[in-house]
């Protein structure tokens, strides 16, 4: 199966990733265009959605899975991203390192289990290797246990456990992966990718 990905520049894409994320009923946060440029702004990242055909319907094509991922430094001033990184201390090296985070994604019920997801992850590695990047991360929930196990699939290592002492499906999971140039040779998926145009 050939996967089709396309990466788009930040304005495009946040809508695009808003419109998306509208098909994706277990994420109750949403996030919003004005929240994505405000995140990614000022920052190396990558947008990008895969398309596949509707069923019944070979000749519509519609975005089915995407992928948000961003440069996180040590040095972070956004709140939530200076968190992430006191939360990584003593789990990720940031000092002279280049580390890409994983921020948001996911496939559409309809389309799971199909490669999408492993696609566009691989891309994304391919795009942060060429990019210089040296490790990413990523962070789930217990609770989402076709996330945890399409990412053990992928060879990410749990870095980290947050156990939440009232609910355990609510404690966080902490994964990362070193991008070392041999990990472009087990990719498996066959990738057409193309920069989106205004």
């Amino acid at each position: 199966m050939d996967y089709h990905i396309t990466q788009y520049d930040i304005e495009q894409g946040s809508l695009e990733i808003q419109y998306i994320e509208e098909f994706f009923g277990e994420f109750p946060n949403r996030k919003s265009a004005s929240e994505i440029v405000r995140r990614l702004s000022d920052r190396q990242h990558l947008i990008q959605i895969a398309s596949g055909t509707l069923p019944g319907d070979p000749g519509t094509v519609a975005p089915v899975a995407y992928k948000v991922s961003h440069e996180i430094r040590a040095n972070e001033a956004e709140p939530k991203l200076a968190e992430l990184v006191e939360r990584l201390h003593g789990f990720v090296q940031f000092d002279g390192r280049r580390v890409l985070y994983s921020w948001i994604g996911g496939t559409r019920r309809d389309w799971r289990g199909q490669g999408h997801f492993r696609a566009l992850t691989e891309q994304q590695e391919h795009w942060a290797i060429e990019q210089g990047f040296d490790e990413v991360v990523v962070k789930t929930k217990n609770k989402f246990y076709d996330m945890r196990g399409t990412l053990d699939h992928l060879r990410f290592e749990v870095v980290k456990y947050e156990r939440d002492p009232r609910d355990n499906g609510e404690s966080k999971v902490y994964l990362s992966k070193r991008l070392l140039p041999d990990l472009l040779e087990r990719h498996r998926s066959n990738r057409t990718v193309v920069q989106a145009t205004t």
